[in-house]
């Protein structure tokens, strides 16, 4: 270990511990405890004894209750009562979604009467039946969370972030706060719009009011942030907080649990961490093949067009998460051919180094993982997705083993590790533009697949770089993208 590795991981493991102070003090005096629901898993965060209105929290599409934490500990500390939940297919929730999520019928209806029985079951529980109580929701949850309002005369005050709902009209809900993020200049037209119905001439930062029905509304934009900074800004959880203050005719002060800046500083810190620590593991003899330039682009760019025309005409829909089915056929295929033609070209794979795969999947799924699950998003998977996980397996170990090769085990220069991420997730855009209705979510997937290279693929690059293996990073970066996948998407009733 070198001594800017000594010095990086001292500096790590301080930034590491500081940063889970700060989230754990976002925690101090706060009783954080489960609320009994039937399958719907959810968490009541209140201070003891405290008796402050009701809060329900739905968080949105592919998202969970870590998610919306920031919200959750904001209230809680200001003396409400948050309940906050995992929809069903989301995070914890055992159950799938179901019905048809393209009719209001369907699945809206469905998650409707999700939220509907959390708060029966939080009023029940608590002990406050004949108490209103009010409800925040981010981007899907917003139309849940509106029509819900609208059909309950117990919802006070309604808090939409990054809000799309056909249901809102002139007169419902009455007491509307919507927030959007500055970067969001779709979202932000439709906030405007929702208050333009009560007032023509309304501008953003506004709130408007129509005393005749009771309509109170306001449009408020949070700055420098896009659809998922903006539950973690300061002006959003202010915002809200004041909004509901309004509705019960209370009045909070003191600080918002702005955590965002502290789960990127502990999560980086972490991946900080991997560098020194990967200098622990057993240095490999030879760096690993390099493939010629004709090489690489053959088995660059032929599986990137091939794969998505090749698997066009097939509709496979056996496993219960969105476009799964597909996604395990094209990294299958893509992993494959890339694979195939590297080998026909003659470029050597490497050894199988098992101490290095192990430390990396136990690095990221442990250690990396835990603190994700706990702050930021559910990465812990329930029963029901484990095997979700290892069919995504099938198709995600070949696609990283045939990166880590193109790569050169992390040894490659930055435009080809560019080039060949690049090209891979251009040959996803090719299958959404060939069957849009039916692979419309494999948009929502990119994201992750960006994260994806940007965290694990960085620690799996430094562990190529010492063990000379692509088969190392390969093998590990597998495992760890079928179970980040896994956990990510809602599960789905067939």
């Amino acid at each position: 270990m070198t001594l800017i590795q000594r010095i990086t991981g001292v500096v790590a493991t301080a930034l590491a511990l500081f940063s889970l102070w700060q989230l754990e003090s976002a925690r101090d005096g706060i009783s954080i405890v489960p609320l009994h629901t039937g399958q719907t898993p959810a968490t009541v965060y209140r201070q003891p004894d405290s008796d402050g209105p009701i809060v329900v929290i739905a968080h949105g599409f592919a998202g969970s209750r870590q998610l919306m934490e920031a919200f959750a500990l904001t209230l809680a500390q200001s003396g409400y009562t948050a309940v906050s939940f995992d929809f069903q297919g989301h995070g914890r929730n055992p159950a799938p979604m179901s019905g048809d999520i393209t009719q209001i019928d369907g699945t809206t209806r469905l998650l409707v009467a999700e939220t509907a029985a959390v708060i029966d079951a939080a009023q029940q529980q608590l002990g406050r039946t004949a108490e209103p109580v009010a409800l925040l929701g981010h981007s899907m949850a917003t139309d849940i969370i509106v029509r819900q309002a609208i059909a309950d005369p117990r919802v006070r005050a309604v808090v939409a972030v990054s809000m799309f709902s056909e249901a809102v009209s002139a007169e419902a809900p009455q007491r509307l706060l919507v927030i959007t993020g500055a970067w969001e200049p779709g979202l932000r037209s439709v906030a405007l719009a929702a208050l333009r119905l009560v007032d023509p001439g309304a501008a953003e930062g506004q709130t408007v009011s129509d005393p005749e029905n009771g309509v109170l509304r306001r449009a408020v934009v949070s700055p420098t942030v896009e659809h998922v900074g903006v539950l973690y800004s300061a002006t959003s959880l202010r915002e809200a907080r004041a909004w509901i203050d309004d509705a019960f005719g209370r009045e909070s002060s003191g600080p918002v649990a702005a955590t965002g800046g502290w789960i990127a500083l502990l999560l980086g810190s972490i991946v900080a961490l991997a560098w020194p620590l990967v200098s622990l593991l057993p240095e490999g003899r030879r760096p690993p093949d390099r493939p010629i330039a004709s090489t690489f682009t053959v088995a660059t760019v032929l599986p990137a067009v091939l794969t998505p025309l090749l698997l066009y005409p097939l509709d496979l829909r056996v496993l219960p998460v969105l476009v799964a089915d597909y996604l395990v056929l094209h990294l299958l295929l893509y992993g494959l051919m890339a694979l195939a033609l590297l080998a026909w070209r003659g470029v050597r794979f490497g050894r199988l180094a098992l101490v290095p795969s192990a430390a990396l999947v136990a690095f990221g799924l442990g250690v990396f993982a835990l603190a994700l699950d706990r702050y930021a998003a559910s990465f812990l998977p329930p029963a029901e997705r484990i095997p979700v996980i290892l069919v995504l397996a099938l198709g995600a170990v070949p696609f990283m083993l045939a990166d880590s090769v193109l790569t050169e085990a992390g040894h490659a220069r930055l435009w080809r590790r560019l080039a060949a991420r690049l090209a891979f997730l251009a040959s996803l855009g090719i299958a959404v533009a060939l069957d849009f209705e039916r692979l419309f979510f494999l948009i929502i997937v990119l994201p992750v697949f960006v994260l994806f290279f940007l965290i694990f693929g960085l620690m799996g690059r430094w562990v190529g770089q010492r063990s000379g293996t692509a088969m190392a990073p390969g093998l590990a970066l597998g495992l760890i993208l079928a179970w980040a996948l896994g956990v990510t998407f809602p599960l789905v009733a067939a």
